[in-house]
């Protein structure tokens, strides 16, 4: 599968002590404040998404990870904006706003396996870090996967593991996964996800349509097929990779 690093594994354990670290930093009141627009831009986009509030949870792990430390340091100053920025390699941190919603979609539980494509500058893996036991993160540009990985573990985030490779592709030597995250827009539905995906499990991806992209939610049935809800139109920067042309 390519060049990883590994961050061992210890679950919740790693989460709580580091949100309880950051808390403390100097940037925690503008923490608060996005938090309180991610809170406010749920309630407003309710009819779409049908979510009007996200689990208590998935909020606490937003207002513990230091968004900060996952931007370029002449962007620090917005990283708390609502807002997508610029991350190096052509690539972008998603919008707070959006992490929170795909990680509530995810129903990330404590003893969940977690696969994320996609690893950008680490941020979403992080949040995902603080919800469940391991995460799994695949990034294709080599140079921001080693930059991820070496931040995640120089922040504390000792249960996930960084590989460089083919998203499309997946892991399949980790495979089930409880849930799926993938943070590129897809031409298609890459079918190894779905095989990668447990029974019960939920795919949570940017897919590509004639107007522009929308986030999907699909949930495997006990049967294999798959439960599909389009859940809000997105922008996403697109799924690349030998997998993604076939």
């Amino acid at each position: 599968m390519g060049w990883r690093v590994a961050i061992a594994t210890l679950g919740m354990t790693c989460g709580v002590a580091l949100g309880a670290a950051v808390g403390e930093d100097e940037r925690h009141a503008e923490r608060e404040a996005m938090v309180r627009e991610i809170v406010a831009m749920t309630r407003e986009t309710a009819a779409t998404t049908g979510r009007r509030e996200l689990r208590p949870r998935v909020i606490e792990a937003m207002r513990a990870v230091p968004r900060h430390r996952f931007v370029p340091a002449a962007l620090e100053r917005d990283a708390y904006d609502n807002r997508p920025l610029p991350i190096g390699q052509g690539q972008t941190i998603s919008q707070p706003y959006i992490v929170a919603l795909m990680t509530d979609l995810a129903a990330v539980e404590p003893r969940d396996v977690v696969l994320e494509i996609g690893t950008g500058s680490g941020y979403q893996a992080a949040v995902l870090a603080m919800l469940a036991a391991q995460v799994h993160s695949i990034e294709i540009v080599e140079p921001l996967g080693r930059e991820a990985a070496s931040r995640l573990t120089a922040l504390g985030y000792r249960n996930v593991e960084v590989t460089i490779g083919d998203g499309y592709r997946g892991k399949p030597e980790h495979a089930p996964f409880d849930a799926i995250v993938v943070t590129a827009g897809a031409p298609h539905v890459p079918q190894p996800l779905v095989d990668q995906l447990k029974k019960g499990g939920r795919l949570v991806i940017p897919v590509d349509r004639a107007f522009g992209q929308e986030l999907l939610l699909f949930v495997k049935r006990d049967d294999g097929s798959l439960a599909r809800s389009v859940v809000l139109p997105v922008r996403f920067v697109p799924l690349t990779g030998p997998g993604v042309g076939r």
